[in-house]
């Protein structure tokens, strides 16, 4: 018999840990459903350190090949939440509501939404991200605005939506820590596209950030994060469920994005055109999709009686944008940052423009400066793409389909790479199949 005796040794963890990550990664990897009590404890021993990235890694890609019940992403999706802190807005006197996108080519529309619907009464809390590749992020764009600042204090934060009705900013370090090392963890090990890791996490920081309803705007097409239409579904359906679950009123607008939104790619020239919109301008498409997830938000909050599309005839969205600019810093009335150099393509043959094709068009402005292939990537802010047709448009030959901007010019050669394919033009009389802009609407009763 041998006497064990001393003190813990240096370094080590001075408790015994419950259960195993191989274990958890062999349960998953055989296809097994994970306990309550396994997925609460691989999220909290990965925030710890106690399970490694390639312990997590090798979880992931068991979730990715085998897939998770709704109880395991349920579960999944609370520890997430339960990593970090929850928001709490219970003290304004305005009802919450918040929309998230899946992202997209133009997708600027958080832009507009946010006064829109801060002028109809509710109190939006939008905490965004940057983009990464060829979607743009929210973050980016309203970086564009000279002395615009993203990052607030909670306090700051909850300052700025008492003030005006509604924020845009970065969501802080201590909202859903797990997935900000998770995400980045799927980023390189080819798991992103696992639909309950995507889910959960998109979810989780939703949950935590406290509104009391979320609208989700899941994108389908070439140039979204979800090309497959039923692929979206399956993601829409999984997030209304988690989100409604958790008590959080939450409904699904699966729309369009095989089709760049608006004219504008690029962080300056989307915010140019959101402006244009809440001035009572602006492509139809970004005001169609703006006007019908306002509604959604404003139903939700159980907001009656107001048309947001009044706020954009009135001047009251605009007066809303303006009072959040400058309550984190900026300057409103700027002008907007403008690239060095510009390039256009034009028509080669007079007929009706078939195709546009939003993925190389994402691609191109990212080659031009206005994306990041790495999160620590600057952006150049006046990079990007202006589209002077949309499929259906009669063009001329010679005339400009889209003019490109960067501050570099030796970036126009891979951007016209990228755009070899995008474009079509058949003869006059030509008719061009696209998605309808909403696609599809997912609530509570409209699952299964």
């Amino acid at each position: 018999m041998i006497a064990l005796a001393g003190s813990w040794p240096a370094g080590m963890p001075s408790m015994v840990e419950p259960y195993s990550a191989v274990d958890v990664i062999r349960a998953k990897r055989d296809k097994h459903e994970l306990s309550n009590g396994q997925i609460d404890w691989v999220i909290d021993a990965y925030v710890r350190g106690v399970v490694a990235d390639e312990q997590m890694a090798a979880l992931a890609m068991a979730i990715l090949l085998n897939g998770m019940t709704d109880a395991e992403i349920v579960r999944w999706t609370a520890a997430m939440i339960d990593s970090g802190e929850r928001m709490d807005f219970s003290m304004l006197a305005r009802p919450t509501v918040d929309k998230h996108s899946t992202g997209g080519v133009g997708d600027k529309i958080t832009l507009p939404l946010v006064p829109v619907v801060a002028a109809c009464g509710a109190a939006v809390p939008q905490l965004s991200g940057r983009g990464l590749g060829h979607t743009g992020g929210t973050l980016d764009k309203m970086e564009s605005i000279p002395g615009w600042r993203a990052s607030l204090s909670n306090a700051e934060m909850l300052a700025v939506l008492t003030e005006t009705g509604g924020v845009i900013c970065a969501a802080g370090d201590g909202l859903a820590p797990a997935d900000k090392k998770l995400y980045a963890l799927r980023d390189v090990t080819g798991t992103v596209e696992a639909i309950p890791l995507i889910a959960s996490s998109i979810m989780s920081k939703k949950i935590a950030e406290g509104a009391g309803g979320l609208v989700l705007d899941v994108k389908t097409g070439g140039g979204a994060f979800m090309s497959d239409p039923a692929m979206a579904r399956r993601l829409a359906e999984t997030m209304v469920r988690l989100g409604n679950d958790a008590g959080v009123r939450t409904r699904a607008l699966i729309t369009a994005m095989d089709v760049p939104l608006g004219f504008a790619v690029g962080n300056a020239l989307e915010v140019a055109e959101s402006v244009e919109v809440l001035a009572g301008g602006g492509p139809a498409d970004v005001i169609e999709l703006t006007i019908t997830l306002a509604r959604e938000m404003l139903d939700l909050a159980g907001i009656t009686g107001k048309d947001p599309a009044d706020t954009l005839r009135d001047g009251s969205a605009m007066d809303v944008w303006n009072a959040m600019v400058a309550a984190q810093g900026g300057d409103p009335h700027a002008p907007l940052p403008v690239a060095k150099e510009h390039f256009v393509i034009r028509a080669d043959q007079t007929g009706v423009l078939t195709r546009l094709d939003a993925l190389p068009v994402g691609i191109a402005a990212w080659r031009l400066g206005a994306g990041r292939a790495r999160k620590e990537d600057p952006v150049s802010p006046g990079a990007g793409i202006l589209l002077h047709a949309k499929p259906g448009d009669e063009i001329a030959a010679g005339a400009p389909i889209m003019t490109l901007f960067t501050d570099e010019s030796a970036r126009f050669a891979l951007a016209q790479e990228a755009l070899v394919d995008a474009v079509a033009i058949g003869p006059v009389g030509s008719v061009v199949d696209r998605l309808p802009l909403v696609i599809e609407r997912i609530n509570e009763e409209s699952r299964g």
